[in-house]
């Protein structure tokens, strides 16, 4: 069912949810949280599809909050708020409301979306695209215990990383840290079953997929050891190669599906590793309310340390060579210098 409302008020789009509820048979609220979903109307459909997929799971209250820019001046000082309620099938498990705001009201988001919320009910604010850099003090997200954002969407993903670790606050969170859950576990559980010291790393995977950055970082962090950023064509991260004591550990994956873990000593197994849409990884994010302290150490570990590492280890042979290139060059360079005094005696 949906109820169009266009130059609304909250107080009339929380009626119109109640006669929605009575329309369909069911009065009673049973929704555990409120979606608050900040983007624009290109990407509106694909996170609204996304979060209703994720509603079978978490049954919730979803607000789209899409800010509309006025082409004229007058149009821009001019304020109205539309609405689209949906319940019922229309909205998965839960309710829907698709709010379009308009001139001087899109600065004020917060005041609109703040009596829709679900009483006494935890508040999720996600941004599939273009979020804020400090989440935790937009008007939106300060509204929210948890903050999730994409960084895989941002136009230069890796330098955004920086900007998440500078901003942290507890409750943030980021859909390219989601993307990698099954590679953290496939290789934790990997890393338990041999009793070996772990010498170096190297993962492999997409140039600027910070989900590969962010697997670098936390095997780095944990381990505490040198972990190498190695390029690949793809789909996203292809492999992860762990140098030990006990022989190496690998888990490639080629195909972005099925992957393979090979040990040292064990036969090589097939495991399911496929690449997961965004329904899956928003339901992931909404089994968990509290902050994130893996996440948060991770990417406080920073991009920047990481790759000053590699570019380090890389910088050393060409230092060597340098050096070795002056010292075969010292004797040419004492041969001139001898003779230097000699053309000087034959001028005069």
């Amino acid at each position: 069912m949906k109820i169009d409302l266009t130059g609304t008020t909250a107080g009339e789009i929380n009626k119109a949810l109640v006669q929605g509820r009575r329309a369909i048979g069911t009065p009673a609220v049973g929704m555990v949280l409120t979606l608050v979903i900040v983007t624009d109307e290109e990407n509106a459909y694909d996170a609204l599809k996304a979060a209703n997929d994720a509603s079978r799971e978490h049954p919730s209250r979803t607000l789209v909050v899409i800010k509309r820019v006025s082409r004229s001046p007058r149009g821009r000082t001019s304020s109205r708020l539309d609405a689209e309620v949906r319940v019922g099938a229309d909205a998965g498990t839960g309710e829907t409301v698709v709010l379009r705001l308009y001139g001087e009201v899109s600065d004020h988001a917060d005041s609109v979306v703040l009596p829709l919320l679900l009483p006494d009910a935890p508040v999720v604010v996600w941004w599939p695209v273009n979020a804020p850099l400090d989440p935790a003090k937009d008007p939106l997200g300060a509204l929210a215990q948890r903050r999730v954002t994409d960084s895989y969407a941002a136009e230069q993903p890796v330098r955004e990383l920086s900007a998440r670790a500078a901003a942290y606050t507890p409750g943030d969170t980021d859909l390219s840290w989601t993307r990698i859950t099954p590679w953290r576990s496939m290789l934790a559980a990997a890393l338990d079953q041999v009793v070996c010291e772990v010498k170096a790393v190297e993962v492999e995977g997409e140039e600027f997929n910070p989900s590969c950055e962010l697997l670098a970082m936390w095997l780095a962090d944990r381990l505490d050891v040198p972990v190498k950023r190695s390029l690949s064509a793809g789909p996203g991260l292809t492999a992860v190669r762990i140098d030990t004591s006990c022989g190496p550990i690998v888990l490639d994956r080629a195909d972005g599906s099925l992957a393979t873990l090979a040990i040292d000593g064990q036969p090589a197994r097939a495991v399911a590793l496929k690449r997961r849409d965004t329904a899956e990884l928003i339901a992931e994010e909404l089994r968990r309310l509290d902050p994130d302290d893996t996440y948060a150490s991770a990417l406080r570990y920073g991009v920047e340390r990481l790759n000053s590492g590699t570019e380090a280890a890389a910088a050393e042979p060409v230092a060597e060579a340098g050096a070795e290139a002056e010292a075969a060059a010292a004797p040419a360079k004492k041969a001139a210098a001898k003779k230097a005094p000699a053309k000087k005696a034959v001028a005069k």
